[in-house]
């Protein structure tokens, strides 16, 4: 019997949080021929492991070229490998103190070399600095938790989220949707994403807390699920939301998605929002994700 060498699977790898349940193969987590976007892509501790790594490399291997030609340096060590390394961050820099400094044709070859690979260094470092830290981001925040209620006599899913900074955003644009298992008529298993409708999915001014409301009627994807089926069918909301931050001046994005767990029945969201005797509201954002059971008052449209 001959043996069959099997292809080596490829790890799936996730998308969106660990307990989605979607993963992809075929395609790389890092893909090193688009250096751009992995820079971008990489959490704030691995791009900065990164990057620590590159500068660390780019000595070590400008001081081995050092070390090869003894007294090509002046006043260092012959043959010393943390004079060379030393040499080479400062060379790197182009701090240059005089100390020590290239002696030979060799060296100063070398040296020439160290100093534009640091102006290119530091010019990439630079521009990968500014455009990670100078993207607009929007701070909005959540409830933990969406609910199912009573709104107006029918059954309704509410989601709510408010603007976290003190400035004001305009031309906000909500969209929620939910994701479902399915089997089509010849029994194949599907995962659709089907499109909530919300009763106001625009705001022209986003300044306190933002209810988003959809009725569950017969042509909701949502009629006739509750905590039980919704869990089975591995239901999970998505809320995307895009609005103006005049501050910024630009357009900011969010997304935040809710499992079935998080999705609770029979209860709705406490007030968050405040009147004092002069009619003057003011919102708590501390009790954005308060909860509350199903006809005991609570915040209304």
């Amino acid at each position: 019997m001959t043996n069959r060498k099997h292809r080596h699977q490829p790890k799936p790898i996730p998308i969106g949080p660990k307990d989605f349940g979607l993963a992809k193969t075929g395609v790389r987590r890092f893909d090193l021929r688009d250096p751009y976007y992995t820079a971008l892509s990489l959490p704030v501790p691995g791009f900065a492991a990164v990057i620590l790594g590159c500068w660390l490399a780019i000595n070590v291997v400008f001081a081995l070229l050092y070390v090869l030609s003894p007294g090509d340096i002046a006043n260092a060590r012959p043959g010393s490998f943390s004079d060379a390394f030393f040499f080479s961050i400062e060379t790197l820099a182009t701090v240059g103190y005089g100390v020590m400094a290239p002696a030979t044709l060799y060296g100063h070859i070398v040296s020439a070399a160290e100093i534009v690979t640091g102006m290119a260094f530091t010019a990439i470092v630079t521009g990968l600095l500014f455009v990670r830290f100078s993207r607009p981001r929007a701070k909005i925040l959540y409830a933990d938790d969406a609910v199912v209620c009573t709104h107006n006599g029918r059954h309704a899913l509410m989601l709510r989220l408010a603007n976290g900074r003190a400035t004001m955003m305009s031309d906000a644009d909500a969209q929620v949707f939910v994701l479902l298992a399915e089997h089509s008529a010849e029994g194949i298993f599907m995962r659709r994403i089907h499109t909530l409708r919300l009763q106001q999915s625009h705001l022209p001014l986003f300044a306190m807390p933002w209810l988003l409301i959809h009725v569950i009627d017969e042509s909701s994807p949502l009629h006739g699920h509750d905590a039980a089926t919704l869990s089975e069918s591995g239901a999970r909301l998505f809320l995307t939301i895009e609005a103006r931050d005049h501050a910024l001046s630009a357009a900011v994005q969010d997304m935040k998605d809710y499992p079935a767990e998080h999705i609770r029945f029979g209860m709705r969201f406490a007030d968050a929002v405040m009147r004092d005797e002069q009619g003057r509201a003011t919102a708590d954002l501390s009790r954005i994700g308060l909860l509350m059971p199903d006809g005991e008052g609570g915040e209304g449209a």
